[in-house]
């Protein structure tokens, strides 16, 4: 029989985090994808390309899986095929490095490519999936806090897959370092996606009839968005929130450029990022319910890391920027997540969630232009500022939110 808040679907709710944790850190957008993108090429604009497409590719599709979840009673048997995917798509990157490798730079670069923009493009799906699910089986302070425990395991899982990339990277050569990272990391991916369909869902009465096709569907999702301020608002604070991504992924590039950067170097970075995420969310996240609130303080915290990046010269002053942009990201994630939920009614869910994630997700694009400004400004400071910018627009926009309940 379902209950709400069944601590079973907490542990299997927090389990999954732990292991896709485990295995998605050695692709973190701040640290080793920008290293293992510029292994094969030297453009920053492939790099700030590269670190949107590990999330960018499920844009679009999220309003194509909201047409059809929004009269789904069951979301969970077509997660379990999303996951499949995911997994195959990791472990193809894997495959690629190690069989071709530097042989053939420019193949390599274009399975990574391949290989990352489906695994987005499917967790298109699986964040509709994911965030009804979340929605069904959780009330709003027990979901506050099953987050907020999702967030500090995988920060551990990371801090554990941390130490095991800077071993790998210190004691293997590029690429074949890369190879067996993303070839194990596979492995633990499959116990988190197992662990995760085995959760009891319940069926779901509230349900949307489905349009007779997806352009009548589009047509009344913008007459939605188009009616609903507070919606408008709420996609315009975290698409600004987007903008840390602008720069973020060229942090690390500083770095080495400022600095001999070892594998441990490397490895303590995505260390203290994922402590920062355990402070976070155990000391402060989890003790708040105001979801606009904890917005603005997560922008708070982001621009103070970039204020850092422009000042910074040394490993320590990095290492603190790691640690601010863990506190702030577990933010952004848990109030952007609880945020669309709170507003949205209940048969309408699939097409609020799809709405803002699709609109914000366009922010994952931000590296491709932070690439650009590099190449032709070759100033990380100017990045970094107009970072800085951007987030205080938002922390603005934020400040808004209440007013519009």
């Amino acid at each position: 029989m379902f209950k709400i808040d069944d601590p079973k679907n907490n542990y299997k709710n927090v389990t999954h985090a732990f292991f896709l944790a485990l295995a998605i850190t050695i692709a973190e957008p701040s640290t080793i994808l920008p290293l293992m993108v510029h292994h094969f090429s030297d453009s920053m604009v492939i790099v700030g390309v590269f670190a949107s497409l590990l999330r960018g590719g499920a844009i679009m599709i999220q309003l194509y899986a909201a047409f059809h979840a929004q009269a789904y009673k069951r979301v969970l048997p077509y997660l379990g095929k999303v996951f499949f995917f995911r997994w195959i798509s990791w472990f193809v990157i894997g495959l690629s490095i190690f069989f071709i490798g530097d042989s053939n730079k420019p193949l390599t670069l274009f399975f990574i490519g391949l290989g990352l923009f489906f695994f987005s493009f499917t967790a298109g799906f699986g964040a509709i999936y994911f965030k009804e699910l979340q929605a069904k089986l959780f009330s709003k302070q027990y979901r506050g806090k099953t987050m907020a425990n999702r967030q500090v395991a995988g920060s551990i899982a990371s801090i554990i897959s941390g130490g095991v990339a800077g071993y790998v990277l210190n004691h293997y050569e590029a690429p074949l370092n890369y190879a067996y990272l993303f070839m194990v990391s596979s492995l633990f991916m499959v116990i988190g996606f197992v662990t995760f369909v085995t959760i009891e869902e319940p069926v779901k009465e509230n349900i949307s009839h489905k349009e007779k096709n997806f352009g009548l569907f589009i047509k009344n999702a913008v007459a939605t968005l188009k009616e609903d301020k507070r919606l408008q608002q709420q996609i315009f604070a975290i698409f600004l929130s987007y903008s840390y991504f602008l720069s973020m992924p060229f942090v690390v590039l500083n770095a080495n450029s400022s600095f001999t950067l070892t594998g441990w170097m490397l490895g303590g970075f995505i260390t203290v990022q994922m402590l920062g995420s355990i402070v976070g969310s155990t000391f402060l996240w989890r003790k708040i319910h105001d979801y606009e609130k904890m917005l603005s303080l997560s922008f708070l915290f982001m621009i103070a890391a970039f204020i850092l990046a422009l000042f910074a010269a040394n490993v320590y002053a990095f290492a603190l920027i790691f640690l601010l942009f863990g506190v702030a990201l577990d933010g952004f994630n848990i109030s952007g997540m609880n945020l669309v939920i709170e507003i949205a009614p209940e048969e309408k869910r699939p097409v609020y969630t799809a709405l803002q994630t699709n609109i914000v997700s366009l922010g994952l694009f931000f590296p491709v232009l932070g690439g650009v400004i590099l190449k032709f400004v070759g100033s990380y400071a100017v990045i970094y500022l107009l970072s800085i910018m951007l987030l205080i627009w938002g922390f603005y926009i934020s400040k808004k939110l209440k007013l519009l309940k």
